[in-house]
């Protein structure tokens, strides 16, 4: 190096945090017995909003405070998913910056379980489930139950379905499956049910099935039958009335603006007709005959059919942009 050369200022060593180092309990972090645990991260897919509005719901109406911490500058593109900003006039007023907690929630009969929440990480996900797992450990946690949402080729006006998965077929009993194998990009929600399943804890989870063309807006029929799903098989008491009010204020305001367009009716009326077949409803009562098609002649899709098109629309989404940091 040439005498006069600037120094070259010291490099800073690279530091592999332990799974622990992620984390930052609060003081006087407990919960009592062996509670539930859901875990609902945004990032990946949220159709219709409904795992937003689920989890805002949560947040809304039961007492809850904060369990653990993870350090999100570990976790987290800033310059891929900018944080928002508010400026006013003259000087920068406020920052949304990103947070990941565990937070312990009581419901309506006093059972205390925990909700981990926040934006998917962009990096370390196997540090981030190892601190799960330790959580999920430390807590004594006895279930943990995914929320999510995924577009589906069915008609607002028919029951929303749900696709359940879990560790066990044990836990979900009853639950019909929709599809078979199909391809999906990865998401922290789904490497994390693998790992507790080999680590042989019990793990489940819903994914809604939201109308494809409610995908891009708020639909709070799916986060009340999210909530309904999770209530039922943990036992956990949700108040849902007021979910139940904005749902059916949503519904009302959606027929009425698909009855505004002839062209709307006709495709609804479509849906059914594919859905009524899917589900095995007698045809004919919605607009399809007996050898299966629709009075337009098309013919019905197949559950493979089905599949191939979520996987094509899931297959689109990783391609595209990512999620911002809401």
């Amino acid at each position: 190096m040439p005498r006069n050369a600037p120094a070259l200022p010291p490099v800073a060593p690279t530091v592999d945090p332990r799974p622990d180092d992620l984390v930052e309990l609060t003081e006087g972090a407990a919960i009592s017995g062996t509670p539930i645990m859901m875990h609902a991260l945004s990032g990946f897919l949220d159709a219709g909003a409904a795992r937003h509005i689920a989890v805002a719901h949560l947040l809304e109406t039961l007492d809850h405070g904060t369990v653990a911490t993870f350090d999100v500058d570990l976790l987290f593109d800033y310059r891929a998913r900018r944080p928002r900003m508010v400026f006013d006039t003259n000087r920068y007023d406020s920052v949304a910056m990103p947070e990941l907690l565990l937070s312990r929630l009581t419901d309506a009969d006093g059972v205390p379980f925990l909700l981990l929440h926040g934006p998917e990480p962009d990096f370390g996900w196997q540090r981030v489930t190892r601190s799960v797992l330790g959580l999920v450990d430390r807590f004594d946690v006895r279930l943990t139950v995914g929320l999510n949402a995924i577009p589906w080729a069915s008609p607002h006006t028919r029951p929303i379905g749900v696709t359940a998965h879990a560790t066990s077929p044990d836990l979900i009993v009853g639950h019909r499956s929709w599809i078979g194998q199909v391809e999906v990009p990865g998401h922290l929600a789904g490497v994390l049910e693998l790992a507790l399943g080999k680590a042989g804890k019990p793990a489940m989870g819903y994914a809604v099935h939201v109308p494809h063309y409610l995908v891009s807006a708020e639909y709070p029929r799916a986060a009340l039958r999210m909530l309904e799903e999770v209530s039922h098989s943990t036992g956990l008491s949700i108040p849902l009335e007021a979910l139940r009010h904005k749902a059916d204020e949503a519904d009302t305001a959606l027929d009425a603006q698909v009855a505004e367009n002839a062209e709307n009716v006709e495709a609804i009326a479509l849906l059914e007709a594919q859905y009524d077949a899917l589900v095995g409803l007698p045809r004919g009562a919605s607009g399809t005959s007996q050898d299966g098609t629709t009075h337009e002649g098309g013919p019905l899709p197949s559950g493979d059919e089905i599949a191939a098109q979520l996987e094509q629309f899931l297959r689109d989404l990783d391609d595209g942009p990512g999620e911002s940091a809401t």
